[in-house]
């Protein structure tokens, strides 16, 4: 991060003590956060709250009016639509790349979705006042927001492409990516159920699809945690709408420096 002046890095230094994040929190853990200028960072860090976000904790329900925002450091939340049956469908991911609560900045106070902690860990939140006051300035946090929100988008309606149009073998490969994209090592600790759920499919269909990838190598599944092993291959076996959300990501957000080695290519 460069800072313009001596004082600025003072007042981080004051504020918001540079940590060793091998071993403890730091905001700096999530790449929103970790963007922002030192002007803003004296502001906003001192009225940040680390929570720990335990598997399956509801952080907001559809329709209720949100109090805080939340920033992932190491968890992962999950964005579902649960129909009048009780069954329900992930409709977007938020790891570190991101922030839980767009609908708070953007006026419209609720949302008709609910979030869902889909990997244990924890975050940082922000009380919505704060939130708001700061989307208000018409400064960085703005404009970083609306870009965040945009991508947020693209993978909203990617994931309702690929719902409709892929096979679950595809969908699991795209949604383990968009997992690892917002983590920091390559496990997710999830169960063939849990994600049946999030993909708004039959549990049987999951485990038939994993169990294809642990034959070819690909992860390793026990004890309800999937390791990653050959990436690139899992990139391959993934439907085009992987690499569309990724682009879009890595195009609008420069904590992820779209290089000619790191861009995924759409296949055809």
């Amino acid at each position: 991060m460069a800072y313009s002046n001596g004082s600025e890095r003072r007042a981080i230094d004051v504020l918001c003590p540079v940590i060793d994040m091998s071993d403890s929190p730091s905001p700096e853990q999530n790449h929103l956060l970790s963007m922002l200028s030192a002007d803003t960072k004296v502001r906003l860090w001192p009225l940040l709250e680390w929570v720990p976000l335990p598997l399956g904790k509801v952080l907001y329900e559809a329709g209720g009016v949100l109090d805080h925002v939340y920033f992932p450091t190491d968890s992962i939340v999950s964005l579902l639509y649960v129909m009048e049956s009780g069954a329900s469908a992930e409709i977007s991911v938020v790891g570190n790349d991101g922030i839980v609560g767009v609908s708070l900045f953007m006026g419209g106070e609720s949302t008709p979705s609910r979030a869902v902690v889909q990997s244990a860990g924890a975050a940082y939140r922000l009380p919505a006042k704060q939130i708001k006051e700061e989307f208000n300035r018409h400064g960085e946090l703005l404009l970083l927001l609306l870009r965040y929100t945009q991508s947020l988008l693209t993978q909203m309606s990617q994931t309702a492409v690929c719902n409709r149009h892929h096979s679950v073998d595809q969908q699991l490969c795209r949604w383990l990516l968009l997992s690892l994209d917002r983590l920091s090592s390559n496990q997710l600790k999830m169960t063939h159920e849990l994600i049946a759920n999030m993909l708004g499919v039959r549990r049987e269909g999951v485990t038939d699809a994993a169990g294809k990838l642990q034959k070819l190598g690909v992860i390793e599944y026990r004890r309800g945690k999937i390791t990653v092993l050959d990436r690139p291959a899992l990139e391959h076996l993934s439907c085009e709408c992987y690499a569309v959300v990724k682009n879009e990501t890595d195009r609008l957000l420069s904590y992820r420096p779209l290089t000619a080695d790191a861009k995924v290519v759409v296949r055809n």
